[in-house]
């Protein structure tokens, strides 16, 4: 983290303040040693901890991921990707193989039992219909998790970074001057090992032991008896909706979900309490107990398996930590190791990723002195009411479950933009600006996901998806709507000049340049075909883009303000699919949108054309968090 003069002049201290789990962090003291510095320590190399490294890594930052595991996932485990992260993935450069890989599934049946009629099918829907999501790929992408986990080590490997394995975390302590010695067993060395850091990153689990080292971090809510048995296998069965996601809800057995995935399998997640709140006797779930419940559930057809690959048990419980992060803003907590819930509407490692990603991005602005520590606390405020949120969803499904298919059918349409990712939402706060006559009632408003579009790039005409053309760099984007080009000229003119005047984002932009050139993007060899200096060519903080409803023939790139002719690659025509109706319904002159790194929106305003000066100060004044 970047310090001032005098900070940096002060004499090295070697006692530290050791932190006790959950305890005062004025305790005791430690004479370790650290043998090793890292900017952020992740401890847990799942799909969050993963996903941290690999943002982190690509921004520049210095990253030490830590395991207890000795090797990496191989079966099993989550499996299924939703339409969000899928695109964030693409934003990422990283859903080819599993786009290539994975299963799709489009619809989900319905089947139900009664003691007077056999299972049949009682509904059949498409999983995620295009007016209620409109999300650019429509579908569940399966793929275990170890599929996932090798795509994100690739790209970790590729730009020189690796996993410690067989080293889990043991405890962290904070030294007088601020930083934190994070201690982990290297078993490989057979010795305990100390590594200086700014920030250490929990994502190890439900039974996280990084959360010890937050205050009042600890995890709330139910703990059910609800035991469920977790099969993949190469199935062999008469059941026509194999290859569709099912659920069944059987009289006498209970509900079964069924999953295609990849190479020809088949998930099954097999209900093992027989009555609402009944214990179930761990000697029971094993896999011969599992397929024998799950082919009496679906008589009268055939239920056999030719292979297992890989048999889990789980017991539902819907929790979340008190705290997300310490006061300090130090040390955090991702994925599992903040909230716990079911697996069957597969939200954890799509949930878990989403939380990674929204705190890289912000680790990487403070840890370079250019953002103030307090965008740090939006993580907690935004990821912990994401996690509510989801813990609230998945207490009504699995109720839903319980009660059949009418109960299950309305809780996915009640639910369904929530279990996509697309609805996931954010409320108001420092990064999600709401103002009076913001967007439109059915386009962007802040705290929400970019709605997809399909433009034309000005500079080659190749039609591209606008949410993913811009590279992921860690940067804001702002685009201006701008129906006619020609009348808005002076309001373009105003409000570039305005900020590349003495501004927040001037002086922001003018650190980062400074910041990047010593210490570098984790760029990979496969980053030269992205040509990523053209995303940077204003600012490494902000992106400027363009979104015309002029035809192409009316104006040149030079009659643009200079910031935008810089911008060429990022101006668009607005001649597909309606983006700037989409975006923000207007039929007036112009509107300014600020969206996060993270693809969130966090501003919107139409404006008058005569307002140049006054969108420039409103833009400018978002960025007021900026160092």
């Amino acid at each position: 983290m970047k310090r001032s003069a005098s900070e940096a002049d002060l004499s090295p201290i070697h006692s530290q303040t050791v932190m006790a789990p959950s305890a005062d962090h004025d305790q005791g003291f430690s004479d370790a040693v650290p043998d090793a510095h890292a900017t952020v320590v992740i401890a847990g190399a799942g799909p969050a901890g993963l996903m941290l490294a690999v943002n982190l890594v690509r921004l520049g930052i210095s990253t030490l991921i830590l395991d207890d595991r000795p090797d990496k996932t191989t079966t099993g485990k989550a499996d299924g990707i939703q339409p969000k992260t899928i695109e964030t993935l693409r934003q990422l450069r990283l859903a080819d193989t599993l786009l290539r890989n994975g299963a799709r599934v489009y619809d989900i049946s319905f089947w139900d039992s009664t003691p007077s009629h056999p299972l049949s099918r009682k509904g059949r829907q498409i999983h995620y219909p295009d007016h209620l999501v409109g999300a650019s790929d429509p579908y569940i992408l399966l793929a275990h998790q170890g599929m996932l986990e090798d795509v994100l080590l690739d790209d970790l490997k590729e730009r020189g970074v690796t996993v410690q394995r067989d080293s889990p975390f043991l405890s962290c302590a904070r030294d007088r001057a601020g930083k934190l010695d994070v201690t982990y067993e290297d078993r490989a060395a057979g010795e305990n090992r100390v590594v200086k850091a700014d920030f250490l990153v929990g994502c190890d689990g439900a039974r996280s032991r990084v959360r010890e080292f937050i205050p009042d971090a600890r995890l709330e809510g139910e703990m059910s008896n609800a035991s469920w048995g977790v099969l993949d296998g190469v199935i062999e069965t008469d059941f026509p909706d194999l290859w569709s996601k099912v659920a069944v809800r059987s009289h006498t057995v209970g509900s079964i979900l069924w999953i295609p995935r990849e190479r020809n399998m088949t998930r099954l997640y097999v209900e093992l309490s027989a009555t609402a709140g009944e214990r179930v006797d761990k000697a029971k779930a094993t896999p011969e107990y599992v397929m024998a419940r799950a082919r009496e559930a679906m008589h009268p057809f055939s239920l056999e398996w030719k292979s297992i690959e890989w048999f889990g048990n789980y017991v539902v419980g819907q929790r979340v930590a008190r705290r997300f992060s310490d006061p300090e803003h130090q040390i955090f907590i991702a994925g599992d190791a903040g909230h716990c819930h079911s697996a069957l509407a597969a939200q954890g490692a799509n949930t878990s990723m989403h939380d990674s990603f929204n705190l890289a991005w912000k680790l990487n602005l403070v840890s370079r002195g250019l953002a103030s520590p307090s965008l740090l606390g939006t993580y907690e405020a935004e990821r912990r009411k994401i996690a509510n949120d989801l813990i609230a969803f998945d207490a009504g499904h699995c109720a839903a479950f319980e009660a059949g298919e009418a109960a299950l059918t309305r809780n996915f349409n009640d639910n369904i933009r929530f279990i996509s990712g697309v609805g996931a939402e954010y409320a108001d706060g420092l990064l999600t600006r709401d103002s009076a006559g913001s967007g439109s009632p059915n386009g962007l408003h802040p705290g929400a996901l970019m709605i997809p579009s399909k433009v034309t790039r000005y500079i080659d005409a190749n039609p591209v998806d606008i949410q993913l053309d811009i590279p992921i760099l860690g940067q804001f984007r702002l685009y201006f709507l701008i129906p006619d080009v020609q009348a808005a000229k002076g309001f373009l003119q105003s409000v570039c000049g305005l900020l590349a005047e003495k501004s927040h984002l001037s002086t922001a932009s003018s650190a980062a340049r400074s910041s990047y050139q010593t210490q570098s993007r984790g760029n990979a060899a496969s980053d030269a075909f992205l040509c990523l200096d053209r995303y940077m060519a204003v600012s490494d903080i902000l992106t400027l883009a363009l979104v015309s409803g002029s035809k192409r023939d009316v104006f040149e790139l030079a009659d643009l303000p200079a910031a935008l002719q810089r911008s060429r690659w990022t101006v668009y025509l607005d001649d597909v699919d309606g983006c700037i109706e989409k975006w923000v319904g207007m039929s007036g002159q112009a509107a300014t949108v600020i969206v996060r790194p993270d693809g969130y929106i966090g501003a919107v305003k139409p404006w008058d054309v005569s307002q140049g000066v006054e969108a420039g100060r409103w833009v400018d004044e978002y960025f007021a968090f900026l160092a």
